[in-house]
């Protein structure tokens, strides 16, 4: 079968995702998955997450770039273009995936700063006296 091309994204951060038969190694931007996160595991879990679902992890080969955002946006976004990925590959891999919420985009980004506010809630001290 041919390359599978999938995009996932979380808060500011955009994963690109390649996906072709193979024996399960997840390369993201020219650097193995252990090398990209180093000792972040729960977050190599995370990324891992949507191929241990579907029994995938030792058949499929990875190949993404992610841009935006920090290590923890971008492993979600990877997570969400994986399985976006798998489905595309293998429309029967939603039944496991779409229960366990891993189709579903995560729309919550930052809140903007407002006028008159230090940040997005926060007000300036106030001084009684």
């Amino acid at each position: 079968m041919a390359k599978t091309y999938a995009t996932g994204r979380r808060k500011s951060s955009i994963a690109k995702v390649w996906l072709t038969p193979g024996t399960g190694k997840i390369t993201v931007n020219g650097l193995s998955l252990d090398a990209w996160l180093g000792g972040l595991e729960a977050k190599k879990l995370r990324v891992k997450q949507p191929l241990a679902m579907t029994k995938q992890d030792s058949s499929v080969d990875i190949v993404a770039t992610t841009l935006g955002g920090g290590f923890g946006g971008q492993a979600d976004a990877l997570r969400h273009g994986i399985s976006r990925a798998l489905v595309k590959y293998d429309e029967t891999f939603r039944a496991v995936l779409k229960p366990a919420g891993m189709m579903t985009r995560d729309s919550r980004v930052v809140e903007r700063k407002k006028p008159g506010k230090r940040k997005a809630r926060r007000s300036p001290q106030f001084s009684k006296r």
